[in-house]
């Protein structure tokens, strides 16, 4: 994932303040490793390259998180390799295999002679605004770029937890498809199906009292009839919206979602900025998730309004879904949140949930628009 152009007064300040962490950090992990290399024929060693290489992980922890807050880079921890078996010589081997190490111990030998060049720029920054400006953002980008490729995942690793990833979402999708299935069956068999026999057992109600020549109650018959096939359209008609309406392929989502909220018995507003217009299976999974959670927020949080927001940018749809309900809302296992994240997973998107205890709730869903 590229770096974003990290704030200006935030890379001076990390390019100024660097300096002496990495200092401290190359004096004591240096001499710490050359003592345990020194001593470990007296297997004395072995425990001291331990120490080593531990204040090591946690420097590099720290340059994570200092990368993170100042320079707005994520890097996520690597993945290290476990020892075979009990006891401190099986844990320094493990260490001693793993190209991890190594590659933090490499950040570790270069951190701190450019360390000694961003410092510079740091200060050159401070007194000279344009190079602030234009220059040390760069470099802090450059910097970033540089700590992600050291301190992160190797290629192998992210490879190996993006097919994970991805094997995690089919299985959400093929389960999330198959719940999906089992709910149209049965709304099927408790709405529809129901009206349908009860429209037939009238006819024929009305049928045999037609032979019995009797008009009026041949007529009650009928127009009982009459009223149950209306519900059985209407509730199709809201089974095919819930599945995916005409007005979300005819007009897209502002529309869509436009209609949904004005069915609403509460006042919602509704902002949707998503131009270009994103895929149909994004579409889809959007009004689906807008359209249960909207549900849920008038059954279930006693809410009197609520908002929907849907925006684009080049990758990704971000859907915000906000009530001022009672809160308390989680994502339990089996759950109706768990079965949104689940949708959302089918098409590598991720949802979350904030909601404290007093509200107000918020889910998020952020779907990408390519995968």
């Amino acid at each position: 994932m590229p770096v974003t152009r990290p704030p200006t007064m935030r890379t001076i300040g990390f390019l100024v303040l660097s300096l002496p962490i990495r200092l401290a950090a190359f004096v004591l992990i240096l001499v710490t490793m050359l003592v345990g290399v020194a001593t470990t024929m007296l297997w004395i060693g072995i425990p001291v390259l331990l120490v080593a290489t531990s204040l090591m992980y946690s420097y590099c922890a720290f340059e994570r998180r200092w990368a993170h807050r100042m320079l707005g880079v994520t890097i996520a921890e690597p993945v290290r390799r476990r020892p075979v078996g009990p006891g401190m010589l099986a844990v320094w081997q493990a260490r001693l295999l793993d190209t991890a190490t190594w590659r933090e111990f490499a950040f570790v030998l270069i951190a701190f002679p450019l360390g000694i060049v961003e410092f510079v720029a740091g200060v050159v920054s401070t007194a000279v605004p344009p190079f602030g400006i234009f220059v040390a953002p760069r470099i802090g980008t450059m910097h970033g770029e540089l700590a992600t490729s050291f301190l992160g995942p190797n290629r192998t690793a992210q490879l190996e937890a993006r097919t994970q990833q991805l094997r995690n979402s089919r299985a959400r999708g093929v389960d999330a498809v198959e719940a999906e299935r089992r709910r149209i069956e049965r709304d099927l068999h408790d709405g529809a199906q129901q009206r349908l026999v009860s429209v037939a057992m009238s006819l024929g109600r009305a049928q045999l009292k037609l032979d019995l020549d009797d008009p009026t109650a041949v007529r009650e018959l009928i127009g009982a009839a009459h009223a149950d096939a209306k519900l059985a359209v209407s509730e199709l008609r809201d089974l095919a919206r819930g599945i995916y309406p005409p007005v979300l392929q005819d007009r897209g989502l502002d529309a869509a979602l436009s209609s949904l909220t004005a069915r609403m018995p509460i006042p919602i507003e509704v902002e949707v900025t998503v131009e270009p217009r994103p895929p149909a299976p994004v579409e889809t999974t959007t009004y689906f998730i807008v359209s249960e959670t909207l549900t849920n927020v008038t059954k279930h949080s006693g809410a009197d309004r609520a908002s929907v927001r849907v925006t684009r940018d080049d990758d990704t749809v971000v859907v915000e879904i906000t009530d001022n309900g009672h809160g308390g809302a989680s994502m339990r296992p089996g759950g109706g949140l768990a079965g949104l994240a689940d949708r959302a997973a089918t098409i590598d998107g991720v949802l979350t949930v904030v909601s404290p205890v007093g509200g107000p709730t918020v889910v998020r869903a952020d779907l990408p628009v390519r995968w």
